[in-house]
């Protein structure tokens, strides 16, 4: 038999983490651990506005499920076969169904004594590096916070400003890493395009969603004019989206708790792969938790944005660790992960 736990946390951030759509200082979390004969499997959802995700209504979707969690036997624990039972009941909630989703792969890949990526058949000895973040803010701020890190293969950099081309254009002046850029809906078509054309310049790998999540008509235009590639990321949050985006943006951003988990993830990289679309896995502002689960996808992947704990004044898990932007996947059972409080 298995039992449910859910754990509120408060994140503090190293500093406040500002994007085109506002600022935040502390980030509320929320853990569920699934316990079994001893094992103990955690997942992880943090709260989103743009999502619509609190902690009580992710609460409230995981509590309408817990008889049916409850009543599973770990010899027959299948996180897939799992996730499509619960499906119709969790739906309307992917953040909490992402949560209970890691949690049973971790606890599985624990009754199986090997971690996830292993019992999916996939090898860690090449791993795509992780960006480093730099929130929106003054320049000389965002300067002081990628010297903070220095030495970072990859820099992702929030815009979404009057003045998103000065701020590159000052980092650039910092290090000669590459950077990512990240408007978060905050641009239009035609300042996009020359946009691209000087960021290409400044050594930019590609632009995130650079237009609102629904504008698509629009993005087919930028597709075909834009001189950077293109990834999306509020355009992409199921399944079904991914093939919305083909023809429109030249890879996704898949996010565990946008697609609800694991489960659904795999199903979307595969499903890109074969449209021959580019593949980059993200996450939250979270802790060590939701980021050793995203981590055993890294095999899977061209792109990775899995610096969410990085960003933590202080964490309340181990797990995965980087190491100037190289993953350290922990070989142990599971997804590697273990809550500290």
């Amino acid at each position: 038999m298995v039992t449910m736990r859910l754990h509120r946390f408060a994140l503090r951030l190293r500093h406040p983490f500002r994007t085109a759509r506002g600022a935040v200082d502390l980030q509320k979390t929320l853990i569920v651990e699934l316990e079994g004969n001893g094992r103990h499997g955690y997942g992880e959802a943090t709260t989103s506005a743009y999502y619509g995700c609190t902690i009580a209504n992710m609460a409230a979707a995981l509590e309408s499920v817990r008889p049916r969690i409850e009543a599973l036997s770990l010899a027959d624990l299948d996180p897939a076969l799992l996730w499509d039972e619960l499906d119709s009941a969790l739906r309307t909630n992917r953040f909490a169904q992402s949560a209970l989703d890691q949690a049973a792969h971790d606890l599985w890949g624990k009754v199986h004594g090997q971690p996830v990526h292993r019992l999916w058949g996939l090898a860690t000895h090449r791993l795509p590096p992780t960006s480093y973040t730099i929130g929106i803010d003054d320049v000389d701020v965002m300067v002081a916070k990628l010297r903070e890190i220095p030495d970072w293969p990859i820099y992702k950099i929030k815009l979404g400003t009057p003045d998103d081309l000065e701020i590159v254009r000052a980092l650039r002046r910092h290090t000669d890493a590459p950077f990512r850029v990240d408007p978060n809906c905050g641009w239009d078509v035609d300042e996009t395009i020359p946009k691209a054309t000087a960021l290409r310049d400044l050594n930019v790998e590609f632009i995130e969603q650079p237009l609102p999540a629904d504008r698509w008509t629009a993005m087919e235009r930028l597709f075909a004019a834009s001189a950077l590639p293109l990834i999306a990321d509020e355009s992409c949050v199921v399944e079904s989206d991914v093939d919305r985006c083909h023809g429109r943006f030249h890879g996704v951003n898949i996010k565990l708790g946008k697609c609800g988990g694991l489960t659904p993830a795999r199903r979307m990289i595969e499903r890109a792969r074969r449209l021959g679309m580019l593949v980059m896995v993200g996450c939250m502002t979270e802790s060590s938790v939701g980021i050793s689960a995203s981590a055993q996808l890294l095999p899977l992947l061209d792109y990775a944005d899995l610096d969410g704990a990085l960003l933590l004044a202080e964490d309340i898990a181990t797990g995965v660790t980087f190491e100037r932007g190289v993953c350290r996947v922990a070989d142990e059972p599971g997804c590697g992960a273990r809550l500290l409080r």
